[in-house]
C-alpha cells in the first residue's frame, strides 16, 4: 500500500459514511475515481435497491473514468441481485486499476469480484485500510456471517451505576448533550429495543429527534412484552412516524390484548419465553431473519443483564452523569452473574469523552480474563 492509496481510500471511506443508517441490509460503501492524481468521480451507496457506490462514482466521472483508478471500500460484487454486478460497470467504464478496502464478508462470494476483474486484465489491489473499512460495516459483516444483528447496548446512569432514581419510576439522568448523541445513534441503527417496563414508566416516543437535520429517520421500535401489557394508547402507537412498532410476547398472551394492539397499529410476534420473559436470543434471531442488521438496546436492567449473560452485546455506550443516586435506584444490570473470571466482558478498545457534564464510555465487547 502506498501513501496515495491510503489517502484516496480515506476519501472513499468518507463517501461510505454518507450512507450510514440508510443502506441496510446492504453495506455502506464509498468509491472515488482518480486520474492523473486528481479525483474525477465520487459516489456512495444510498440505500438498498439503488445503484452501488462504484456505479455512482463512474457516473460522476463520466469519460474521465477511462484509464483511471477506482478506490472502493468493499470488493465489487460479481453477481446480480437487485442491481447488476459492479464488475461489469467497472469493465464498461474502461477503468484500469481497482483498489479495494475489504473483501466481501459473504463466504459464498468472497474474492469473486476481485478474481473476475483480474481475469479481464484489470489490476486489483486489496486490503488497503481494511480495518477502517470493516469498522464502518460491523453490522453487515456480522449479519452476513451469522444472520444475527449487531447489538449496541446503551444506558444512561449515575456514578454508582443506577439507571433510575427509584425502582419503578422514570426520570432523565443524563444531560442534553448525551440525549442528542443518543438520537444520533438512533438515526444510524435499524431498530431500537426496550422492555415493557420502560415503556409503561416513561411512555417514550422511541423516535429520532434531530432538529438540525432534515434527514433524520426513526428506527423500527421493538418492545418485549410477555403478557401484552402495553396500552393501545401508548405514545409509541399514537404518533406520526414512518417506523413500525413490533411487540414480542408469549404465545399464550391474552388474545383480546393482541387484538386491541393490532388495531392500534402494532405488529405482534409470539416468541419462546425464558424465565418468564421473551427469549432475547430468539428475538434477535427473528430480527436478523427479517434483515434487521443492527439493534440499539436501551434497557431496562433485565434486558441489559440478559445481553451480557448470553454474550449477545457487541458494542456499548454508557453515559455517566456526575452524581450518585444510592441503593434506592435501579442498577444497570439484573440477572447477570459474571461468575467466570476467565471471561469477563470488557470494552476494548475503549473510548472516553465528555458530553457536557456527562462522561461517555464507549467500546466493543470482548471477553478477557480479569486483571
Amino acid at each position: 500500500m502506498n501513501q496515495d492509496d491510503a489517502l484516496y481510500m480515506r476519501l472513499a471511506i468518507q463517501e461510505a459514511e454518507k450512507g450510514r443508517g440508510r443502506t441496510s441490509p446492504n453495506p455502506c460503501v464509498g468509491a472515488v475515481i482518480v486520474r492523473d492524481d486528481t479525483v474525477v468521480g465520487r459516489g456512495w451507496h444510498r440505500r438498498a435497491g439503488t445503484p452501488h457506490a462504484e456505479v455512482n462514482a463512474i457516473s460522476d466521472a463520466g469519460a474521465y473514468a477511462v484509464g483511471a483508478t477506482i478506490y472502493v471500500t468493499l470488493e465489487p460484487c460479481n453477481h446480480t441481485a437487485r442491481t447488476p454486478p459492479c464488475t461489469g460497470a467497472i469493465l464498461d467504464a474502461g477503468l484500469a486499476r481497482v483498489v479495494v478496502g475489504m473483501p466481501d464478508p459473504n463466504p459464498a462470494v468472497a474474492g469473486g469480484g476481485n478474481a473476475y476483474l483480474q481475469s479481464r486484465g484489470i489490476a486489483v489491489e486489496s486490503g488497503v485500510l481494511e480495518e477502517e473499512c470493516r469498522a464502518i460495516n460491523r453490522p453487515f459483516i456480522k449479519h452476513s456471517a451469522t444472520g444475527m444483528p449487531w447489538v449496541v447496548m446503551k444506558a444512561g446512569m449515575s456514578l454508582d451505576g443506577k439507571i433510575t432514581y427509584r425502582s419503578g419510576r422514570g426520570g432523565r439522568i443524563t444531560g442534553e448533550e448525551s440525549q442528542r448523541f443518543t438520537h444520533g445513534l438512533r438515526n444510524t441503527l435499524d431498530a431500537l429495543l426496550v422492555g415493557i417496563d420502560t415503556v409503561i414508566i416513561d411512555d417514550p416516543s422511541l423516535t429520532t429527534r434531530l432538529p438540525e437535520t432534515d434527514d433524520a429517520r426513526d428506527p423500527l421500535r421493538v418492545v418485549l412484552d410477555t403478557n401484552l401489557r402495553l396500552s393501545p394508547d401508548a405514545g409509541i402507537l399514537r404518533q406520526q412516524s414512518a417506523a413500525s412498532t413490533w411487540i414480542y410476547c408469549s404465545p399464550d398472551a391474552p388474545a383480546d390484548h393482541k387484538e386491541r394492539l393490532v388495531d392500534a397499529g402494532a405488529i405482534i410476534h409470539p416468541v419462546e419465553i425464558t424465565g418468564g420473559r421473551p427469549d432475547i436470543r430468539a428475538v434477535l434471531a427473528h430480527l436478523g431473519s427479517r434483515d434487521v442488521t443492527s439493534v440499539l438496546v436501551e434497557g431496562g436492567a433485565t434486558i441489559h443483564g440478559a445481553l451480557l449473560e448470553n454474550d449477545l452485546a457487541d458494542e456499548v455506550y454508557l453515559f455517566t452523569a456526575p452524581f450518585f443516586i444510592g441503593e434506592q435506584g435501579t442498577s444497570l444490570l439484573a440477572g447477570f452473574s459474571g461468575e467466570s473470571p476467565d471471561a469477563c466482558p470488557r470494552l476494548d478498545p475503549v473510548d472516553c469523552r465528555k458530553l457536557g457534564q456527562d462522561l461517555l464510555i464507549h467500546g466493543l465487547v470482548r471477553h478477557y480474563p480479569a486483571p
